[in-house]
């Protein structure tokens, strides 16, 4: 099994030892293993990879939507996660979403997600972009109202809405709706009225929504960042998360973390990988602020595509 620690420095040699192998094996008369995979593992498919959008906001600013898009189908990518609202504001630029969806699919790309609005009055509107948009999930890069703040019963209540909307997404055709978590949502805590039990906002909102209209996207790094053992949280809630946010850096202990590079960073991607197998249909990968130029994504998508697990 490779380790995810400097994962990009070690590649090119790990390539070419894999190569060489190889070649050795076809010598004596063995099939060789397609480079950068395993007899004893596999790794998460260029199908089931995105990227959301928010990453590259910066580069945007400076080479537009179309030239980060070209830059993404470059490197091999067949999914983004946009972030904002048609017309003018987030990835889309003056697009709308029918315009955005022809755009994509001129660089080989879908937007099977988003990070979009939540509010119930204006939903209908988000529901249609989603449509034209070809979504397969609905959602925001966080909860709905009235939010996991001033106690049990504001939980219970944005569960409440979040059964709501998505029960009208999924009679849409859009798909489930999902919430995106940073670190309150583990750190924030309430008793449970019946047991006592101590639950995070997240276990709550988990353990209080419709399966068939609601489903979850981890935010991996924020979690870990909270404290949380992700694999085992994967284990135990795997079949209430389609969505990943595949995020990497350096967990500062006490002080927040410092996203960084997909495999570079601190998260230990084997059991993470594992526990999500079989259950996770979308592996976003996220990094907060990253650089105006392709490492970060070129980075990822190299260690995902490759990282055995």
């Amino acid at each position: 099994m490779q380790s995810n620690t400097k994962f990009r420095r070690t590649l090119g040699a790990t390539a070419a030892a894999a190569v060489l192998a190889g070649t050795v094996l076809a010598g004596a008369g063995a099939a060789a293993a397609p480079p950068g995979k395993s007899d004893e593992g596999r790794s998460v498919p260029a199908s089931k990879i995105s990227i959301q959008l928010y990453s590259y906001l910066s580069w945007q600013g400076q080479v537009g939507i179309d030239g980060v898009l070209a830059e993404l189908d470059e490197i091999g990518y067949r999914n983004v996660e946009p972030f904002g609202a048609p017309g003018g504001f987030g990835s889309y630029e003056d697009y709308s979403a029918a315009e955005f969806r022809d755009v994509l699919k001129g660089y080989g790309l879908k937007a099977p997600s988003s990070h979009g609005g939540t509010s119930e009055a204006t939903f209908e509107a988000t529901l249609d972009d989603a449509k034209d948009l070809g979504q397969k999930y609905v959602g925001s890069g966080g909860f709905a109202a009235p939010g996991i703040g001033g106690g049990y019963e504001n939980v219970l209540a944005t569960a409440e809405t979040m059964n709501r909307l998505g029960e009208r997404s999924k009679k849409n055709g859009t798909g489930k709706f999902f919430g995106h978590n940073h670190q309150s949502e583990f750190t924030t805590q309430y008793a449970d009225p019946v047991t006592g039990e101590m639950k995070s906002a997240w276990e709550i909102l988990v353990e209080n929504t419709d399966p068939r209209w609601v489903t979850f996207e981890l935010d991996t790094f924020w979690a870990a960042d909270a404290g949380v053992d992700v694999a085992a949280l994967l284990e135990e809630h795997g079949d209430r998360v389609e969505l990943l946010h595949i995020k990497d850096g350096d967990l500062n202990g006490d002080a927040r973390g410092i996203p960084g590079d997909v495999g570079e960073g601190d998260m230990d991607w084997a059991p993470i990988l594992e526990a999500a197998h079989g259950k996770v249909k979308l592996y976003v990968v996220e990094r907060d602020g990253a650089p105006a130029d392709a490492e970060f994504a070129q980075d990822s998508f190299d260690f995902l595509t490759s990282f055995t697990y």
